[in-house]
């Protein structure tokens, strides 16, 4: 294999730095941080929806555990002493 000369390393640099420059005008736009930003915004909206039905879940879980007893010992009081 023969070496590369001089003008062909110039324009492998270059090239190599060209691609640097499109990369960070790429990556450097305002949408792809807006849409991280919607992203995070997004998730966080979710996880406040979730821990709120966790909690509305655990209050019915109880209410239905109150309901359960006080059914309960509606039934003992209506039967009354035999």
């Amino acid at each position: 294999m023969t070496p590369f000369t001089t003008d062909q390393w110039i324009i492998l640099i270059l090239v190599f730095l060209l691609g640097l420059l499109i990369g960070m005008f790429m990556m450097a736009g305002g949408k792809w941080k807006r849409r991280y930003r919607e992203e995070v915004r997004a998730r966080e909206e979710l996880e406040r929806e979730n821990e709120r039905l966790r909690r509305d879940g655990r209050e019915m879980d109880s209410l239905r555990g109150a309901a359960a007893r006080d059914e309960s010992r509606r039934d003992r009081d209506d039967r009354g002493p035999l």
